[in-house]
């Protein structure tokens, strides 16, 4: 019986011992349950030695204030003169290729704010959808009424992104969550928040919103932002 109860024990013994081997060899980061990995997101105020801007240090001066997004039915569309028309959803953006860029935002009423911005390059949701030939015109809609145009090469001859994150934090509401273009070279005004819509068009002659009031359609900061 004494013999019985020493097997049982040793067996037990080097179970244990395996799986003690199994955990410390073949534990992945991957198998902590998602509610314990996440933890807020802190805002960083400097990168690669270089000071940013707080995300509260913008001046609110949207056409109809903030907007607050449901994004669980928020679709990106693209459409227009393309190839394959697509709705992306918040998480398939966000999926796609990430990129961070430190750039300042220089607005109309003399005030700046320099940003780590993070977000995904337009030319690839572009790509994604297929220009015609015929495309030569790139409108941003938001879900205000926002709008404001680019020539479609603006965005093949730069690296544009349109932003999720800045300064490590998800985009607030009042910066334009769920998407923010960061239109480098250009006045703040160029800089479309909420973005739900992208047109691909031939029309160049298409004037967004302050476009239409007057304001310079390249929107160039090194030229004047009246037209």
């Amino acid at each position: 019986m004494r013999k019985n109860e020493n097997i049982i024990f040793v067996v037990l013994l080097l179970l244990i011992v395996a799986l003690v081997i199994i955990a410390v060899f073949f534990y992945r980061p991957d198998s902590v349950p998602q509610s314990i990995k996440n933890l807020s997101s802190v805002e960083v105020r400097e990168y690669k030695g270089e000071d940013l801007s707080s995300i509260a240090a913008f001046r609110e001066n949207s056409i109809k204030g903030p907007q607050y997004v449901n994004i669980s039915n928020y679709k990106l569309e693209i459409y227009g003169l393309t190839n394959n028309p697509i709705n992306y959803s918040y998480d398939e953006v966000l999926a796609k290729q990430n990129y961070e860029k430190v750039v300042t935002l220089h607005c109309v009423e003399g005030w700046d704010v320099t940003i780590l911005w993070k977000g995904v390059l337009v030319r690839d949701l572009l790509d994604d959808a297929k220009p015609k030939n015929t495309a030569n015109t790139v409108i941003l809609y938001a879900v205000d009424g926002y709008s404001t145009q680019y020539p479609l090469q603006y965005f093949y001859d730069n690296d544009i992104i349109i932003a999720y994150e800045m300064n490590n934090v998800t985009i607030p509401p009042e910066r334009g969550y769920p998407f923010m273009l960061v239109a480098e070279d250009k006045w703040g005004y160029k800089w479309i928040k909420w973005i739900n819509k992208i047109e691909l068009s031939n029309d160049t002659n298409y004037n967004g919103y302050w476009e239409s009031r007057g304001y310079a359609k390249e929107g160039n900061l090194n030229e004047s932002f009246f037209g």
